[in-house]
């Protein structure tokens, strides 16, 4: 079959499909064939549509963008758990199928290389029809084959990805070009979408041998770049100096309507920086194009410089509307000093952020209240009694103030408040088993110092724990800061080697199956998942079960915010700040679309070159 390249002969095909579908689908009383899907709500976009809103179809296709990394590589195996991954690897594979930017909220699927998608009423299962012109980069046609090898192989030799997956029974192929995916159990409305994510990497290549007679595996990371399919493939490099991913000129989905105006720069090219001040410093000597910027001192002070002052820089801020956030002190619950709960409540008694938004953060931050801070999903004020329909049953399991008194953190700032709140601290160790021994916090049966080792791989995190560090100090407990290098820091964190470090926990506006990741007793003695405080709680599981089977999305959203309270109560980590704002610094070479959606700005999917303004700006240096 011939590429579409028309948004006629591409509406023509949809109807012909339609057709095709709609028939036997209603004979066999089968769910029929839809070009998109979306987890809630009804995705915006028809079955003709040309492109996406927000993108411009008419972008440019050329030049060079050099980003930042900070972690350097030694793999191209995104899926194994030896060695570091190189950043954009998943860049050289497509998915099943493609989000809209603009329906981030919905969490909105497109085709890509599956052209359809179809499941039924209770979504027990899912189906997938490829696009019969999907192919890898050497020509050879993705088959369904692929499909269900990637499945298997990724949830054979990924653990946290075998846990992602987990409902997903069995894949097989149902006819021609059609995979199915059965689940567990019927009800979960996310698994469609998750499966629609799912990256396709090529079989023959991954189970073939390499030009020296050694066989390839999925398992071993390797360095050796890897066949894929997307609009990219891996070019120049140097493992943990930089990477080049290059733009296929024959790339067999350029036309399809979920990817014009997308993908344009033909060089993407990411250069490792382990030094975050080292990193800042390339960026003003013009050797790094984009930087979104993460330090609040940064970005009120690091950009006063000559490229800044002619225009040259440009500085700017979207709205951050796609994710709300959890960032803390993560404590290791797995240690027996962190599991009394009101230790963990006095060790958030202490932290002063009201100082700290004042003298480091340069009023930038707020202080985070919620596991879905900056969402609709973020709990507030008392229970509604829509929340309380999931909470009444788990009384007795959950703490009793969640009931009657809303979830804040202390507030500091000021003398009275601090010693305000170091009084009660100090009450809820003595409660707690601990007393002050002289000057120093000490189990009161065992003589035992409490003290806390905080692991972190940046050294810019020192601003905030050594004020943190003080205010401890004063109730008789030693923090000690440790920095380590990256690779250290990712085992020490598989390890569970750690007894507190600053984490983050982006959450899309549809949790739902990651949160077992998050929080589940299942995950938290799992070495590789992101339930680094190890959080064991079977009222958490039982919400988080309720909330993968949410039948709308105002039920996800209640149970969401009624989950959000259990984490709250129990104090499993001190919240520490956010912004709802993605801070940007970039040379100004590049344009973009007059419509940027408000979830992302998109860069540097939907942005390009743009050669006047870099012939100006060299002009004018």
């Amino acid at each position: 079959m011939v590429l579409f390249r028309t948004a006629a002969r591409w509406t023509l095909a949809c109807v012909t499909a339609a057709v095709i579908a709609t028939g036997p689908a209603a004979a066999n009383n089968e769910p029929a064939w839809k070009h998109s899907m979306a987890i809630s709500g009804t995705p915006g976009y028809p079955a003709d549509f040309a492109h996406f809103n927000y993108v411009n179809p008419d972008a440019p296709k050329g030049g060079l963008v050099r980003l930042a990394d900070s972690r350097g590589f030694d793999s191209f195996n995104p899926y194994s758990t030896r060695g570091n991954a190189a950043p954009g690897v998943l860049l050289i594979y497509d998915a099943l199928m493609t989000p809209a930017f603009d329906e981030l909220s919905i969490s909105a699927d497109y085709p890509l290389i599956a052209e359809a998608v179809r499941y039924p009423e209770d979504y027990a299962w899912v189906e997938f029809r490829l696009n019969a012109d999907a192919k890898f980069h050497d020509g050879s046609p993705i088959t369904v084959e692929d499909v269900i090898w990637s499945f298997e192989a990724i949830t054979d030799v990924n653990p946290s990805r075998a846990f992602y997956y987990q409902e997903v029974v069995s894949a097989e192929e149902v006819a021609e070009r059609t995979v199915r995916f059965t689940f567990e159990r019927p009800g979960n409305k996310e698994l469609p979408n998750i499966m629609a994510q799912l990256r396709i990497l090529p079989k023959a290549w991954w189970t073939g041998t390499r030009d020296d007679g050694t066989q390839r595996t999925l398992s071993d990371s390797t360095l050796e770049p890897p066949l894929g399919s997307s609009a990219y493939r891996i070019g120049n490099f140097e493992a943990n100096r930089f990477i080049e991913y290059v733009r296929v000129d024959d790339y067999w989905a350029a036309d399809l309507p979920s990817n014009v105006g997308k993908d344009n720069f033909d060089t993407i090219r990411y250069q490792t920086f382990r030094d975050q001040t080292v990193a800042l410093e390339a960026f003003k000597g013009d050797r790094v194009d984009w930087r979104t910027e993460n330090s609040a001192k940064n970005w009120a002070t690091a950009y006063n410089f000559p490229a800044r002052d002619r225009g040259d820089v440009i500085l700017e801020t979207f709205p951050d509307e796609a994710r709300g956030i959890m960032q803390a002190f993560v404590l290791n619950l797995r240690l027996p000093k962190f599991q009394d709960p009101r230790v963990r409540r006095a060790l958030n008694l202490i932290y002063d952020f009201e100082a700290q938004k004042e003298t480091i953060f340069y009023g930038q931050y707020e202080r985070i209240a919620s596991y879905y801070e900056g969402t609709e999903l973020a709990a507030r004020g008392l229970p509604s009694e829509e929340e309380l329909v999931y909470l009444e049953p788990l009384r007795g399991q959950i703490p009793d103030q969640l009931f009657t008194a809303e979830y804040t953190n202390p507030v500091n700032g000021d003398p009275n408040a601090i010693r305000a709140n170091q009084r009660e601290a100090l009450k809820l160790f003595q409660e707690a088993g601990y007393k002050l021994e002289g000057r120093t916090m000490v189990n009161a049966e065992t003589g035992e110092p409490f003290t806390i080792e905080v692991v972190e791989n940046n050294a810019a995190i020192e601003r905030v724990i050594l004020p943190y560090q003080q205010s401890l100090a004063r109730l008789g407990i030693e923090l000690t800061l440790k920095i380590v290098d990256t690779s250290q820091y990712i085992n020490r964190l598989r390890a569970r080697d750690f007894e507190m470090s600053v984490l983050a926990f982006p959450q899309s506006l549809s949790p739902g199956n990651e949160q077992r990741d998050y929080w589940g007793t299942a995950s938290a003695e799992r070495p590789d998942s992101n339930n680094f405080a190890g959080i064991k709680n079977p009222a958490i599981d039982a919400l988080i079960d309720q909330l993968v089977l949410a039948p709308d999305r105002e039920s996800l959203v209640t149970i969401t915010k009624a989950l959000d309270r259990v984490l709250l109560a129990n104090h499993y980590m001190v919240p520490l700040y956010y912004t709802n704002v993605t801070r940007t610094a970039r040379w100004d070479r590049f344009g973009h679309p007059e419509n940027l959606p408000i979830y992302t700005p998109g860069f540097p999917s939907i942005w390009w070159y743009d050669e006047a303004l870099a012939s100006d700006m060299e002009a004018q240096q």
